[in-house]
């Protein structure tokens, strides 16, 4: 079953990064301020060869090396998310500040880098302690605060989708792992009431809320509501079997970030309702070899690693896709595999990659235990 799930994994995933390139060579010529017409194409294309390089390296490497030095690649992550508050390192774009920059390295998002080494802390802790998950301090407070420091150090670059995203994939892993319900659904609850007030105490967050509720409004039109309104259209003009590829008419700039956080509307528009309907299983398809990889993995580290990275890259997916089609105010997701970003492609191959390895382990393995009875081996799983 896992061989099964880990081919259907690379399959969805190479179709979600051709898709990606082929729209990004479609949209991104088109972007206002860039002379050279395919400039993203061919650095989507550079991040993704890099990518595949990371993911083939990954898929070879024995997780008990990531269990074992989890600690020390936490602590190096967080680091690098507190770099995006130092002047002179970090990046601010339109208000937030998830980026920094080095002089060899333009930009770069150490988020990407959070969400999949915050669900490695997570498998570790809980391979250390899996007979202790349904206590209070080791099942639930201490992985809480493991989430938590990430998750506060994000949320308060003012990028609360990514923050929302890792919360879910790691409540994920808290329920895989056995952490009790007692613990997790009060703890939702009061992270629910606390992301409210966030937005409702934020002005531009509220903006974003009202416009969302009001997409009809000419006002909302031309402001807050300005992408999810032409995404809406670009929708509509698509039709069943759009106006075929090239032949958008939203990316010639009436919707804004066309190539990054709304490709899905320009998906819709020149490929149809038969190309959303394609994006979309293939997330659904990485949803279940995700699930399928980690329901055969061998140990507790295994397991809880591979519906954690399944989560981080199926839950900003649903997020986008919701966002772009007005189910959810907007949040500024990209599409994983698909939208345009160096570091989230390179980090998600790279996770795709991780998968792949928990999937060429789990299989029982022989061991020779001392026998109840004289002459017997008995096989086990570890």
């Amino acid at each position: 079953m896992a061989r099964y799930c880990n081919i259907a994994l690379c399959t969805a995933v190479a179709a979600l990064v051709a898709i990606g390139l082929v729209m990004l060579a479609s949209t991104s010529a088109w972007v206002r301020g860039v002379e050279e017409p395919y400039y993203f194409f061919w650095r989507q294309a550079w991040m993704a060869g890099l990518g595949v390089l990371a993911a083939f390296g990954l898929a070879r490497l024995d997780p008990k090396h990531l269990r074992q030095w989890w600690p020390w690649i936490l602590l190096v992550s967080c680091i690098l998310l507190t770099l995006c508050y130092v002047p002179g390192i970090s990046l601010n774009l339109n208000g937030e500040s998830r980026w920094i920059h080095f002089p060899i390295v333009n930009r770069f998002q150490p988020s990407e880098v959070a969400k999949a080494v915050t669900m490695i802390a997570l498998a570790g802790w809980f391979a250390r302690w899996q007979t202790e998950t349904r206590t209070l301090m080791r099942g639930f407070v201490v992985p809480a605060l493991l989430l938590g420091v990430p998750f506060a150090l994000i949320l308060f670059e003012t990028d609360m989708g990514t923050a929302v995203g890792l919360g879910a994939a790691g409540f994920s892993v808290l329920f895989i792992a056995g952490t009790r319900l007692l613990f997790l659904l009060p703890t939702t609850g009061l992270g629910a009431a606390a992301f409210g007030f966030l937005v409702r105490s934020n002005e531009n967050r509220w903006e974003r809320i009202e416009a969302w509720l009001n997409l009809e409004d000419p006002h909302h039109q031309l402001d807050k509501g300005l992408q999810q309104w032409r995404a809406l259209l670009a929708f509509g003009n698509g039709g069943v079997n759009g106006q075929g590829l090239g032949n958008g008419f939203e990316k010639f700039g009436h919707m804004p970030y066309a190539h990054t956080d709304f490709i899905f509307p320009n998906i819709g528009e020149e490929l149809g309702l038969w190309g959303t309907l394609g994006t979309v299983l293939c997330y659904v398809v990485i949803a279940v070899a995700g699930i399928g990889i980690s329901v055969t993995a061998g140990n507790v580290f295994n397991r809880c690693l591979a519906i954690g990275l399944t989560a981080v890259i199926v839950v900003p997916a649903m997020i986008n896709i919701a966002v772009t089609t007005a189910v959810l105010p907007n949040t500024g997701l990209p599409l994983p595999f698909v939208s345009y970003g160096g570091t989230n492609l390179v980090f998600t191959l790279a996770s795709v990659g991780l998968l792949c390895g928990i999937q060429r382990r789990s299989r029982l393995e022989k061991v020779k235990a001392e026998p109840l009875t004289a002459n017997k081996t008995y096989e086990v799983r570890l």
